[in-house]
């Protein structure tokens, strides 16, 4: 009896389970919709709170700034030949006591002006309360569409891992075969590894950026966490000079500035107000003996004279102009940087969009025929595997690239709803 052995190869595969793909089959909770959170975070985030509260307390101060100094009561008690308080008549002819008072008068014009000033601080908080507002708004729009993304990624992630299992199982036959190594299905385990160590990193991101979320939300930390829904293509329909119109008309931080110099320019004028002597009235009623005499009525009007005016008033008139020239220099920086950010993130999302359609149309499309069409060229020998996994790696690269760009594109519509106000999608 003859006996033939026929030696197979056996290799020991090792197989990684990627977190969260069994995950994929429990039940999936609901997304949580943009709208409702951009309306808890304008309603619940501190900074917003503390922005509002500021512009309260700066509203309380014009009318204190626009009214009189308080007047003051004078109570007056005089006696001659003893330290007795309220000796009475007898103790002296020269005993008396007086009422009287006395009341500041600043200048005509400069208690207006300087409660108008104190409107203008008033004015440019309020303006500071809505840049604060969008600012905390497009952060949220911009964390929620990040979290959008890393979430699309761990789902490329795991469905390119089933992928890369069919690369690892035709290297794994053409190994049993013969016509492969032992080197082809150890490089695919490798690369299956390697793509675990990215779903991990991928998840470590996504929890950073819930609890960033959660921060601008002003939620528990050990809340639940949020799920975003899945990321769209928005289209705005406006082009760069309606947004540049609307950035002037609507910004805050500009509006803001232009209170600013209107506030510079109040208190030139109060400056010049200083150049004009201030008032004070004093009024006093005095009583000696009624029997004997009657009783004294005195009324004083003094004055405050501006007589050091090259040492006080000229140094004060240059620093108000020259306050006045810088808030008009910082307006017209302003002004040039709202313009400069508007028109980069308009252009980015408009060559977003454009890379987008490549992704969709071209890239993406063209990357997965040719790893399908490598796939059979290598189960056919007629191909070898590093061609295979450059082309699985193509696959998924491009994936990832396409979520990522699309996340840059709704950013970037985001920070144009900050400087104009104007909703984009």
């Amino acid at each position: 009896m003859k006996f033939t052995f026929v030696w197979i190869p056996v290799v020991f595969l090792v197989v990684f389970e990627a977190p969260g793909v069994r995950a994929q089959n429990a039940p999936a909770k609901e997304p949580a919709k943009l709208a409702d959170l951009l309306t808890e975070a304008e309603r619940d985030n501190p900074q917003i709170r503390a922005a509002r509260h500021a512009w309260e307390s700066t509203k309380q101060v014009p009318t204190q700034l626009a009214t009189l100094p308080d007047p003051q009561v004078v109570l007056q008690q005089v006696n001659v030949g003893s330290p007795r308080p309220f000796a009475g008549y007898t103790n002296s002819d020269f005993a008396y006591f007086g009422v009287g008072f006395s009341q500041d008068i600043p200048y005509p014009g400069k208690l207006r002006l300087r409660g108008e000033i104190a409107e203008k601080d008033a004015d440019a908080t309020q303006q500071k309360v809505e840049s604060v507002r969008r600012a905390v708004l497009a952060a949220v729009k911009m964390t929620y569409f990040q979290l959008g993304y890393l979430a699309e990624r761990q789902k490329i992630l795991a469905e390119d891992g089933q992928l890369l299992q069919q690369v690892e199982q035709a290297a794994e036959a053409r190994y049993r075969s013969g016509m492969g190594n032992q080197q082809d299905v150890l490089q695919a385990q490798l690369e299956r590894t390697k793509l675990l160590r990215e779903i991990t990193s991928n998840q470590l991101e996504s929890e950073k950026v819930q609890a960033e979320l959660k921060n601008l939300l002003n939620r528990s930390q050990s809340s639940a966490d949020i799920v975003a829904a899945e990321l769209s293509e928005s289209s705005p329909a406006y082009n760069f000079d309606q947004l540049l119109a609307e950035a002037k008309a609507n910004n805050p931080d500009l509006a803001g500035m232009q209170k600013m110099v209107e506030r510079q320019g109040l208190q030139v004028n109060l400056a010049k107000k200083d150049f004009y002597p201030d008032f004070n009235v004093q009024g006093m009623w005095q009583r000696t003996d009624p029997a004997r005499y009657r009783a004294y009525y005195q009324f004083t009007v003094g004055m405050r004279i501006p007589i050091y005016r090259s040492r006080r008033q000229r140094p004060e008139l240059a620093q108000a102009e020259s306050d006045r020239d810088r808030a008009k220099s910082e307006y017209d920086m302003q002004s040039q940087q709202t313009a400069f950010q508007l028109r980069r993130q308009f252009l980015s999302a408009e060559k977003t969009a454009e890379l987008l359609k490549i992704y969709r149309e071209g890239l993406i499309p063209q990357a997965r025929a040719e790893l399908q069409a490598g796939m059979v060229a290598y189960q056919s020998n007629r191909q070898d595997f590093q061609a295979l996994l450059a082309s699985f790696l193509d696959v998924l690269k491009l994936d990832e690239a396409y979520w990522q760009t699309l996340s840059d594109h709704e950013t970037a519509l985001a920070q144009m709803e900050e400087v104009t106000g104007v909703t984009l999608r």
